[in-house]
């Protein structure tokens, strides 16, 4: 077995199937495939060992999220090296039979490649980790533009790389493709459990980095549908990340928090709830300003802040459990 790939299911079905095509398609390799269902309670298993009897599915039986899924696959794979796989992504030019022959033989204990948009354009694959993690904040909304543009104008360094192409050493490595070698996982330990979805692989890349370097391949890349199956378990309207009015909101701003409290303490954890308070009335006065000169759209401006208000108060009830740091599952549907 020269390595694993595991892959998790959430009622996407069709985009297994497509992820599946192009791994086959793409490589002639000995590898073992694992798909992870989280509960699904639909025709998944039926259309995808259908498709690919080769594969080896387990049923979690609860919607247990990406860290919880991801760590039962790592359990049952044989591979010394796991490929940690969106499902929805599609292998482009065999990237993952390459990619994995190089890092077999490379120092680097994880990496990931150039993730491209169904246009192929880039999207953001290697991260750097900013103090406190206050890059996040510039995800807030209009609080976020005016961090952004101090940010730029003082001349702080980037946390990320807009495209990558060549191999760069990173601090985190964006979890729709994500190569680690079983060595290093046995001495940092799987993803925190705690974690539903989003951030996991901020927090766990933070771990796996004390024992080793972490890198992007940028000149082999896959393409990522970004948000293509989360946007469906939320009902989101949106991709990306950087909606928090809704219910895959909450679970952005609750995970980001919690990620704070693991990677930073409980210090700038704190400063982040007052950043997201303050943030309060900055929006609404925005808002108010638009709405007195009839701005269009303002009326969903007005639904969006207060989402994000409500948001707000509820990952602030988190709180004490998140502080106490005891194990709990921060699944928030």
């Amino acid at each position: 077995m020269r390595y694993s790939i595991i892959i998790i299911n959430y009622k996407t079905p069709q985009l297994v199937v497509q992820c599946l095509q192009s791994i086959y398609a793409g490589t002639a390799d000995a590898i073992e495939v694992i798909v992870v269902d989280n509960d699904s309670a639909d025709n998944s298993e039926q259309l995808i060992r259908q498709a690919y009897p080769q594969v080896q599915w387990f049923q979690m039986g609860y919607n247990s999220g990406f860290a919880r899924a991801n760590n039962q696959g790592i359990r049952l794979s044989k591979g010394e090296i796991v490929l940690l796989l969106n499902s929805d992504t599609v292998n482009n030019n065999n990237a993952i039979s390459t990619c994995f022959d190089r890092f077999n033989n490379d120092r680097f204990i994880a990496c990931g490649v150039q993730l491209l948009n169904e246009d192929g354009s880039p999207q953001i694959s290697g991260n750097f980790f900013m103090k406190g993690g206050l890059n996040y904040l510039m995800t807030l909304p209009y609080t976020g533009e005016l961090i952004r543009r101090i940010a730029v104008g003082s001349g702080v360094k980037k946390t990320n790389i807009a495209e990558a192409t060549s191999t760069i050493e990173v601090d985190w490595i964006n979890g729709a493709f994500l190569m680690v070698k079983k060595s290093a996982i046995e001495k940092a330990g799987l993803m925190d459990e705690d974690f539903f979805l989003y951030s996991e692989e901020s927090e766990w890349c933070s771990r796996l980095k004390k024992l080793g370097a972490l890198c992007i391949y940028g000149d082999l890349n896959i393409y990522h549908l970004e948000g293509g199956s989360s946007k469906d378990v939320f009902n989101s309207k949106r991709k990306g990340y950087r909606d928090y009015s809704d219910k895959k909101g909450l679970q952005i701003m609750v995970s980001n928090f919690l990620g704070f409290r693991k990677q930073y303490g409980i210090g700038w954890y704190v400063f982040h709830q007052a950043i997201h308070l303050f943030n309060i009335p900055v929006y609404f006065f925005i808002v108010v300003l638009k709405s007195l000169v009839l701005t269009p759209g303002v009326k969903k401006e007005w639904k969006e802040w207060l989402g994000y208000v409500k948001n707000v108060f509820k990952a602030l009830s988190l709180t004490p459990r998140i502080i106490a740091n005891r194990p709990y599952f921060y699944k928030m549907l």
